[in-house]
């Protein structure tokens, strides 16, 4: 089978397309056949080495949908031709087929393409720990995504949407400020616009929302403890950099600075929220949005392309 390869951590250039050798499903494992693969910054940072070091050569990925392939011992519940979501196996996704304990698979809702199955994984899970269970957010409160136009954005919106929060948004173009206000965000700004901050608290008749999902915070943590109102949160979903801060806009408001990784949640955690998800997608709520769709063979271009600005929905690959 074609799989992506790393050998060396770097750069784009440092994905490889490979022929490897076929997965055996063993003890509790399934092999799935992948038809799409979500890709998430977070793959950047671990090809780079960002997040510490890791056995090489490794296929990257976290995200996958396709057809269960075949069936290991001590398997229930699974049957070869399952159309199921693919969710952080070690295996890694970026492959034609890959192997997973069962843990790591979900059944694909029938009403999903393999493409929106591709795209459930890291970005709605982040959205649902970001807003529910590091954010504490509640019914009747107004949430900022700041960059809501993104996989994980797009994801925030619409479980905030769903769960009957007031959502405003950020996005750089018109295309995917349109994108989020059709998934359930009633008001969006342009946050590459001087003084888009006023125009968010002028919305909300001169306070600032009650929680604010942040995906870039080394450029805009200072802004949100400008913005946030009082006894507010910020949930620091993504940084790519240092940022230097005034520490009493804390003090001011008793506002909460909160970081998130998934890496860190609890398989009870997990378990939550998927029910949550699960939830949204049974009340027609979640539907993923899948932006541009790209070649396995093309994984270092996608690289380069989830980091760009401008983001709509999620980009996926193509085995």
């Amino acid at each position: 089978m074609l799989a992506i390869r790393v050998h060396e951590f770097g750069g784009p250039e440092v994905l490889r397309l490979e022929t490897v050798t076929d997965p055996v499903a063993g003890k509790g494992q399934v092999v799935v056949r992948i038809r799409a693969i979500g890709v998430n910054p977070v793959d950047t940072y671990i090809r780079s080495g960002a997040y510490g070091t890791r056995p090489i050569p490794f296929t990257p990925g976290y995200d996958g949908a396709g057809e269960v392939e075949s069936v290991g011992p001590g398997v229930s519940g699974v049957r070869v031709g399952d159309r199921v979501v693919v969710y952080r196996p070690a295996a890694g996704t970026y492959a034609e087929k890959t192997l997973c304990e069962q843990r790591e698979i979900l059944a694909l809702p029938e009403s999903f393409t393999f493409e929106q199955g591709a795209s459930l994984g890291v970005s709605y899970f982040t959205a649902y720990t970001a807003l529910f269970q590091r954010g504490r957010a509640k019914k009747g409160e107004t949430v900022l995504v700041h960059g809501a136009t993104g996989g994980v954005g797009t994801a925030c919106v619409q479980l905030a949407h769903a769960a009957g929060l007031r959502v405003f948004g950020t996005g750089s173009t018109e295309a995917g400020r349109a994108l989020a206000r059709q998934s359930g965000a009633q008001a969006m700004f342009d946050h590459s616009r001087p003084g888009y901050t006023e125009e968010i608290r002028g919305a909300l008749g001169g306070i600032g929302p009650e929680l604010i999902i942040e995906m870039l915070a080394n450029v805009n943590l200072e802004r949100d403890l400008e913005l946030v109102g009082a006894r507010g949160r910020i949930v620091i979903v993504g940084s790519r950099g240092k940022i230097e801060i005034t520490p009493r806009l804390t003090m001011r408001g008793n506002l909460d600075v909160l970081g998130m990784s998934l890496n860190n949640s609890t398989a009870e955690e997990l378990l939550e929220a998927w029910r949550g998800i699960h939830a949204g997608i049974g009340s027609g709520h979640v539907k993923p949005v899948v932006g541009e769709i790209m070649r396995l063979d093309q994984a270092a271009a996608a690289h380069e392309r989830i980091l760009a600005p401008g983001a709509i929905g999620k980009l996926v690959l193509i085995p």
